[in-house]
């Protein structure tokens, strides 16, 4: 794993703190592990999922689900990173 190095300069994890561990679960399948180590882990998939889909097929309204996916990412990304350092 790559060492954060907000954590190790400053002492206090960065809001990606826990991406790299929360894909290491996810490929050994361990779904709910990797939900508590990085909440926003599912969004994000499903917004690059999407994103991939749309590059191949006209999909309807891809705009709005792409942003409905990426403010919901970013609103778990910022819930996770204010409840670590609470």
């Amino acid at each position: 794993m790559l060492p954060c190095l907000s954590k190790q300069v400053l002492g206090i994890d960065c809001p990606g703190c826990g991406i790299q561990r929360s894909v290491l679960f996810l490929i050994q399948g361990d779904f709910l592990a990797a939900f508590k180590m990085y909440p926003a882990i599912y969004p994000i998939l499903g917004l690059f999922g999407f994103l991939v889909l749309d590059q191949f097929f006209k999909i309807k309204f891809a705009n709005k689900i792409s942003i409905t996916l990426m403010i919901t990412s970013v609103l778990l990304i910022l819930i996770n990173f204010l409840i670590k350092l609470i």
